[in-house]
């Protein structure tokens, strides 16, 4: 196997990139770095503390305040914002409707890339989000770009969410995904878009056994060299 293999998986909100990641970890015993819980904890920490997101001097010293760390129990990551697991509450409406403007501001973008770039300087890690492949790790072996039918995304979403009980509506869930598709690839900064030597993996119509075993077959020769 490769010293230090990076699998980059990039995609659309809600096409199943973490579950991809996360299966791939631990089939293949490398480290699962989840970028999109990192932006997500940001947002929470900004939505907590009332932050401006115009105010540029204000982001930039929050962002001195924000200490993230991952933590593995049962096969799950879990992200610490501060010293607090709050991997659930990142999930909430509330975050996912400022998470890609938080996202796009660029110094956010950039104290994320270097914690993540960090991340992956010494082990085997599979990292999964919107810019892994082309901006975060452009050299990586093995691009992962993940994307899927609306409609059926939104379906995933709603599912999702209602099962952690919140009160939502499917359309709301389809016009907040439509709203991040739009602000992730029209940013200014390091906007979502395909990496050229990226495996695009279209998953609308199939399970998470199938997907994985997709993966599996297409970066198999990487793993054997």
């Amino acid at each position: 196997m490769n010293k230090n293999l990076v699998i980059a998986i990039d995609g659309y909100s809600s096409c199943g990139k973490s579950t991809l990641a996360k299966a791939l970890a631990r089939k293949l015993h490398f480290i699962y770095i989840d970028t999109g819980a990192m932006y997500r904890a940001v947002t929470l920490y900004f939505l907590r503390k009332g932050i401006d997101l115009n105010n540029e001097e204000m982001v930039k010293d929050a962002l001195k305040e924000v200490h993230l760390n991952f933590d593995s129990k049962d096969y799950q990551t879990h992200i610490l914002l501060n010293g607090e697991d709050v991997s659930d509450e990142i999930r909430q409406m509330e975050v996912s409707q400022q998470v890609s403007e938080v996202s796009a501001i660029k110094a956010v973008r950039q104290e994320m890339v270097n914690q993540q770039q960090r991340m992956g300087r010494s082990k085997n890690v599979v990292m999964d989000g919107r810019d892994i492949g082309t901006t975060v790790f452009p050299d990586a072996k093995v691009k992962i770009f993940m994307t899927a039918d609306p409609k059926v995304r939104a379906e995933r979403r709603f599912k999702e969410l209602t099962a952690k009980g919140e009160q939502i509506t499917l359309e709301a869930v389809f016009e907040n995904i439509a709203h991040r598709d739009f602000l992730d690839t029209t940013r200014k900064e390091s906007p979502l878009t395909r990496a050229a030597d990226a495996i695009v993996l279209d998953n609308t119509e199939l399970t998470e056994a199938q997907q994985l075993e997709f993966a599996l077959g297409k970066i198999s020769r990487f793993l054997k060299a």
